[in-house]
């Protein structure tokens, strides 16, 4: 599965949020966001001090449009201000949450405390109840008889989609267009993968601990080899 990063620098902003901002008396600040499908989200600013982020994408956004909806009285999560289908793609605007991402600069710098944070963010995200949740498990997780807890899990539990308060906390999670009912080793199995790929090898004890969980040699394997290569 194609990895996340920040836009590299020249990347143009998509013609759909440059529109949607001028018309909303803002403007485009910066782009900090793509995704493997090609979306791309920016921070729009206005005369107020509340920032918004909109990510626009070639793919289908109606399913997260749908699971933010769904998780806005449950879980922290972006507040929708917005959503269009356009002739070239999808956007959705968002409130912005209290927060950095895990993979920002403040937090590479402290990544076992960045680490602790999407450990958390997943346990209470797992606390959630499943038979409340309309959403089947991401695709790429498929359905399996050998399910250890089912739990309402986020689908693409990256690092960079865990938002990080100033002092370190859990803010809240991102991008869930994936997110739905499914075996918790799936979220499990990518976050602890990921840590490797944004602050390099050692820091998956902090994520375990704050998870309280052992790590299941067989169950991460599984569902790493579903992920794919990254």
């Amino acid at each position: 599965m194609p990895l996340a990063s920040a836009p590299p620098p020249g990347t143009p902003v998509p013609f759909a949020i440059t529109r949607w901002a001028a018309a909303n008396g803002r403007t485009v600040e910066s782009l900090v966001w793509r995704n493997g499908d090609g979306a791309v989200t920016a921070r729009i600013v206005g005369p107020d001090a509340t920032p918004l982020f909109a990510k626009w994408s070639p793919v289908d956004l109606l399913p997260e449009a749908e699971r933010l909806s769904w998780l806005a009285s449950r879980f922290p999560s972006p507040r929708m201000a917005d959503f269009e289908e356009l002739d070239d793609g999808w956007l959705i605007v968002t409130l912005g949450l209290d927060g950095d991402s895990a993979v920002s600069e403040r937090w590479k710098r402290e990544p076992d405390r960045a680490a602790a944070a999407v450990g958390e963010g997943l346990a209470r995200l797992h606390t959630l109840d499943p038979d409340d949740c309309p959403f089947g498990p991401d695709e790429w997780i498929g359905f399996h008889d050998d399910v250890d807890v089912l739990v309402v899990a986020h689908g693409d539990a990256c690092a960079p989609n865990t938002m990080i308060t100033d002092d370190g906390g859990f803010a809240g999670i991102v991008d869930v267009g994936g997110l739905g009912v499914a075996d918790r080793w799936a979220d499990l199995a990518i976050a602890s993968w990921s840590l490797d790929w944004n602050f390099g090898p050692g820091h998956e004890a902090a994520f375990w601990a704050a998870y309280g969980e052992a790590p299941d040699p067989d169950r991460i394997r599984r569902y790493r080899t579903l992920w794919g290569e990254p």
